[in-house]
Formats: structure tokens, C-alpha cells, sequence
């Protein structure tokens, strides 16, 4: 199970995100009033959209045992169009036959990341409880 806690405070739109033993910084650019100390929202969808169709098509081709040298995945939101929509191109580099390489962006469509994005995935917010003042809370 995937999860993620993100916190703002003092800074205007620096976000600290914690996930797993990670750590990341998200940010707005400063033409929308951020200090640009990350990377924005949309920015880090595109991320994992494109790190989770590298992976599933590196998976992919390594149980076919086929010659993919390297995957490089891009990725664009039009945010103002309408409907928006994410254009994705995958540059993959070895010698692959043309069946594999098409093969390779049929398989693309179906990566787990792809799918919740397609599909919808619905989202139930409820509220917590804050931590008592001088307490901070912990996420595990």
C-alpha cells in the first residue's frame, strides 16, 4: 500500500512530502507566488506517471528478455484544453523490433499508474484531529 503525508507551514507554498524513508519538497514556481524549491503538483503526477511506465516496460521486456537498452518516457500536460490530457511519449533505444516497440506502447496503457489516472480514482477526504500544541505528529 502506497502512502504520503504532505505538510505546509511558514513557507508560502513549500510543501515537505514524506513517503516511506523518503523525502521530497514540492513547491509552486515563483510566477505563481512559490520560491520554486520543487517541483510543482503537476510536475510530480507527471513524474510518477512516467517513473511507473519506465519501470512496468523495463519490467516488461526484461521477463520477454528483449534488447532494451534504455526507455526514456515524456511526458506533457495540457492543462487548458478540454477535457486536459497528458501526452506521453516513449522513446525506447536497443534493438527492437518493430512488433516489440509497438507492443512496448500497448503495454504503457495498462501500467498501474496509467490506469488509476484513467480511471478515476475516487478520493474520500475526512478530517483529523490536530496534534496537541508542541507535539508534532508522526506518520509511519
Amino acid at each position: 500500500m502506497a502512502t504520503a503525508t504532505a505538510r505546509i507551514s511558514d513557507a508560502r507554498y513549500a510543501t515537505a512530502i514524506t513517503t516511506g524513508r523518503h523525502a521530497l519538497t514540492a513547491d509552486e514556481p515563483e510566477r505563481n507566488g512559490g520560491a520554486d524549491v520543487g517541483p510543482a503538483p503537476f510536475d510530480l503526477l507527471l513524474a510518477s506517471l512516467g517513473a511507473c511506465t519506465a519501470m512496468t516496460l523495463k519490467m516488461y521486456a526484461e521477463r520477454k528478455a528483449w534488447p532494451l537498452e534504455s526507455l526514456e518516457v515524456r511526458l506533457h500536460y495540457h492543462g487548458g484544453e478540454t477535457p486536459p490530457r497528458i501526452e506521453r511519449v516513449l522513446v525506447p533505444t536497443g534493438p527492437l523490433d518493430e512488433a516489440q516497440r509497438a507492443r512496448l506502447a500497448d503495454v504503457a496503457e495498462r501500467t498501474p499508474v496509467t490506469l488509476a489516472i484513467k480511471g478515476g480514482v475516487p478520493i474520500q477526504t475526512s478530517l483529523g484531529d490536530a496534534p496537541p500544541p508542541g507535539e508534532l505528529s508522526r506518520s509511519d
